[in-house]
């Protein structure tokens, strides 16, 4: 079920309503229901290989609870290894299959690849980490098990977050499953201006600029050196606005409901270096990375060397799980080179800095720092966003040549929809700088309330007069 779909517009109000009718006690049986009323939208068999690895990390987690020793370990990596083979076969099966088969043959041994048609159920990669991080968790003794069945398959179906995240620790969201929420007239006014908000981000911005991706990246060689660069552009934003924008909605419909879920995004094109993108991106992922795969490495308390190593692999494995395809893990590859660069060249950028008498907080300096960290982001989404390496070498190599400015519509973009483009870009920056000063809802409460309602009006009137309505699925249901 998609959020930008009518039947989801019909489902979240029976949902809350039936939460807050029923007595305490059935309200997780409620969320429960829906949940999986919510994943069957989509193809109901998967539900059976959700429940599965739902089944292998609670008896995992009361097993690792009530066993001392070294025993802990082992029970500690079964539940890992058998949870994350359902992720292998279903994601990954046919890309090792096919890399196998391809450096076979490189090397003069004729192989075909065994290729399972099999479909990658919405979201695997999401609730398979979700689920990972509470065995951790109770593993690490931070984190009691959980003996209520009911409980712990709700925690890693929760209906808003199930398909695309945030991606939430058991510590945070747990605990507010046993919380007696009340209706609250506050909640249900911020939860709804927060999936407002996602729904511009999806429907005017991210949806229209996927017309003029789609086109260009389908066929790259058919483009001018300016189309590729405007359509490497356009996905910037086009894949932070789609997924941040299913963020916001997921944040909302729960803080409805009376959850409060982590933020996953915090203005991540207004950061001034690399690493600073990755702290404001994807932030339930990045902190999962880093809590359970850098930090075990060693992290940053080793040796030069160790430390290249560790992001460089933090990074390669980031990117294989985003996507069965070579592209995504030379994506992630690359963004661990840029990490690397940037944190053994910061005092040789800092001495030169001093030397030509630029300040560190100049003006000047801010804006160098972040043109840059936005053109290599982008660079880095070339390889994220092309269908193969062939296509992200060609773009590569004609972004900044052949421009013809005659030439900027695409078959199924046409010229009169780049003002709005632009314009609906233009208005997503200004919203976000202002709302990094100001807390916009608690400011809008100062004025009148004829004032508010006319501004709430014109919202949602801007996104049912310039949204894209063909239910386009979000980016990130593939992962």
């Amino acid at each position: 079920m998609l959020f930008n779909s009518l039947e989801f517009a019909v489902f979240l109000p029976i949902v809350v309503a039936m939460y807050f009718l029923v007595a305490p006690s059935w309200r997780i049986r409620v969320l429960l229901v829906a949940s999986c009323i919510f994943y069957m939208a989509f193809i109901p068999e998967y539900i059976a290989i959700l429940f599965v690895t739902i089944i292998i990390d609670y008896v995992a987690g009361i097993y690792l609870e009530k066993t001392e020793g070294a025993r802990r370990k082992s029970i500690l990596l079964v539940s890992i290894v058998s949870t994350c083979s359902v992720l292998v076969v279903f994601k990954y099966f046919n890309f090792f299959s096919e890399s196998l088969a391809a450096a076979l043959s490189f090397l003069g041994v004729p192989a075909s690849p065994l290729v399972a048609k099999i479909i990658l159920p919405i979201g695997l990669s999401f609730h398979t980490f979700q689920s990972l991080s509470y065995v951790i968790e109770v593993y690490r003794g931070h984190q009691k098990a959980i003996h209520s069945f009911e409980h712990y398959a709700t925690y890693v179906m929760f209906f808003p977050q199930l398909v695309a995240g945030p991606i939430e620790r058991p510590q945070n969201l747990l605990p507010q499953f046993v919380e007696g929420h009340k209706f609250a007239y506050e909640d249900v006014t911020a939860g709804l201006k927060r999936m407002a908000w996602g729904f511009f981000k999806k429907l005017v911005i991210a949806d229209r600029l996927a017309i003029y991706v789609n086109d260009v990246y389908a066929d790259p060689h058919s483009f001018n050196g300016l189309q590729l660069t405007l359509a490497t552009l356009f996905f910037a934003y086009q894949i932070y606005c789609d997924f941040s924008g299913y963020s916001d909605i997921a944040i909302g419909s729960a803080r409805i409901l009376g959850f409060r879920l982590m933020e996953n995004f915090h203005t991540p094109y207004f950061s001034r270096s690399v690493s600073e993108f990755w702290r404001r991106w994807h932030i339930s992922l990045s902190s999962w990375f880093k809590d359970y795969f850098y930090v075990p490495l060693g992290g940053s308390r080793v040796a030069a060397g160790r430390q290249v190593f560790n992001l460089i692999a933090t990074f390669a494995l980031s990117g294989l799980w985003h996507g069965a395809n070579w592209t995504f893990v030379l994506w992630g590859l690359l963004n661990g080179v840029y990490l690397v660069a940037g944190k053994f060249s910061r005092p040789w950028r800092d001495r030169l800095s001093a030397a030509v008498g630029i300040a560190e907080n100049s003006l000047f300096r801010r804006a160098t720092m972040l043109s840059c960290t936005f053109a290599l982001t982008c660079v880095a989404w070339v390889l994220f966003r092309a269908e193969s390496l062939h296509d992200a070498v060609y773009i590569y190599s004609h972004l900044l040549v052949g421009w013809d400015f005659n030439q900027i519509a695409t078959p199924h973009f046409l010229l009169r929809q780049l003002p709005v483009a632009f314009l609906s870009i233009a208005v997503l920056e200004m919203c976000q700088m202002f709302g990094n000063r100001v807390d916009v809802p608690t400011f809008a409460l100062r004025f009148p309330q004829p004032a508010r309602w006319a501004f709430y009006t014109a919202g949602v009137l801007m996104v049912i007069l310039f949204g894209v309505y063909q239910k386009t699925q979000f980016i990130y249901f593939q992962f």
